[in-house]
């Protein structure tokens, strides 16, 4: 019989925000296609008190979204918290679990759930824990990055973190490396199943044509290097290395695909370093696009503080574009091969070396796509299938 599963996450896509949590809708796209579980997905929808909710234009966009509406194709109930944005952050899984409740317990008593899933650790985590805990049942974290990283060191989450590991029935993790902080944070090692990302191979894969003619038709500048960086704007990114490294490599040329506080520090630290002509902000885009810059590009340069295991390292790779990363999160889990890239210092000399060598001597293509050949949403979704069963068996 299958289990009926209640998955919450607080990023999803939705028409204010098509890009977000693209990777959690596969995921849970791939799982139902292998069949097993009836899934209820649940994203809840955090906005402040007016006249905030008025004043901010993307809460204005969320305060538009409907408390129950279908996202290609799929059912998504995107029921309503309050939070202050910026402030009093440990008060949000208790003001989701509080808003959220009488709705699951009517879903629960209409056909019970045999579990509940949360797809990240903050602040689904601990929301997800209070409501488990008032229906009897067990639940399962994600741990994707930053939802431990920086959240087990803010005063008031950090316990709330710790009290999740501990109550949580099972732990998936991106990464081995994302597992053994988990691990040092208490989690019981046999708990803990790590589940890697998938690609969307329709979209991030070797093409047929040559860089140059991907950048004619993508409208980007054919003369000289093309690097890539994809990730938000935000410190812990930390692109303003890319942008000093590019200062080292003439001639080349830097997109950088996303938004973020960063935005306006980064243009004036390109104009600084006598770059600015050559960094190009793209914004936020649609995964197609994305894909088609990543595939134009020599290299994909993420220079990040702390990550689980990024979905952009393994597009990149699909794409056959090699990295330059820094040595965190699963790093050494991904580019275990030369033709995978550089792991580098969190610093713009290393990174300009990395970027010299790599285009002095490039990896094949299809070498570089050979390095996440197992990565895949139908593996992706049966490891999810297969974690719930495994839960579902214990409880």
């Amino acid at each position: 019989m299958a289990l009926r599963v209640l998955s919450l996450s607080t990023l999803y896509p939705s028409a204010a925000s098509p890009n977000f949590g693209r990777f959690v809708e596969l995921s849970l796209d791939a799982a139902e296609a292998v069949g097993g579980a009836e899934i209820v997905r649940m994203s809840p929808n955090g906005l402040p008190p007016w006249p905030m909710a008025e004043i901010l234009p993307s809460y204005r966009q969320k305060g538009n979204l409907p408390t129950e509406d279908e996202w290609r194709g799929k059912r998504i109930l995107r029921p309503r918290f309050s939070l202050f944005p910026g402030i009093l952050p440990a008060r949000n899984p208790t003001s989701i679990a509080r808003s959220i409740l009488p709705l699951v317990r009517r879903l629960h008593a209409q056909k019970p759930f045999d579990l509940i899933d949360a797809q990240f650790f903050w602040p689904d985590g601990p929301a997800v824990m209070a409501i488990a805990a008032e229906l009897g049942l067990p639940f399962s974290v994600k741990a994707r990055g930053a939802d431990i990283h920086h959240w087990s060191t803010i005063d008031g989450c950090a316990p709330q973190l710790r009290a999740t590991i501990g109550a949580a029935a099972g732990l998936l993790a991106v990464s081995q490396a994302m597992a053994d902080d988990l691990i040092q944070l208490g989690a019981d090692p046999g708990k803990i199943t790590v589940h890697r990302t998938g690609i969307d191979r329709s979209l991030f894969h070797v093409p047929a044509q040559s860089r140059t003619e991907l950048r004619q038709m993508a409208g980007l500048c054919t003369e000289g290097p093309l690097l890539v960086s994809v990730g938000a704007l935000i410190p812990r990114k930390g692109q303003v290395f890319a942008i000093e490294a590019l200062a080292q490599i003439p001639a080349a040329r830097l997109v950088l695909i996303g938004n973020g506080e960063d935005r306006a520090m980064l243009g004036e630290r390109a104009g600084q370093m006598g770059v600015a002509d050559r960094v190009h902000f793209f914004g936020s885009q649609p995964h197609a696009d994305i894909a088609r810059v990543v595939q134009a590009a020599d290299i994909a340069v993420l220079p990040s503080s702390s990550e689980g295991l990024a979905n952009a390292w393994i597009e990149a790779l699909a794409c056959g574009t090699p990295l330059v990363i820094t040595d965190c999160g699963g790093a050494r889990e991904v580019l275990n091969h030369r033709a995978a890239g550089q792991i580098v210092d969190r610093s713009a000399d290393a990174i300009a070396r990395a970027i010299r060598a790599l285009l002095a001597d490039p990896p094949a293509r299809k070498a570089v796509a050979a390095c996440v050949a197992e990565y895949s949403w139908d593996t992706n979704g049966a490891a999810l299938i297969a974690h719930w069963q495994k839960m579902g068996a214990a409880a």
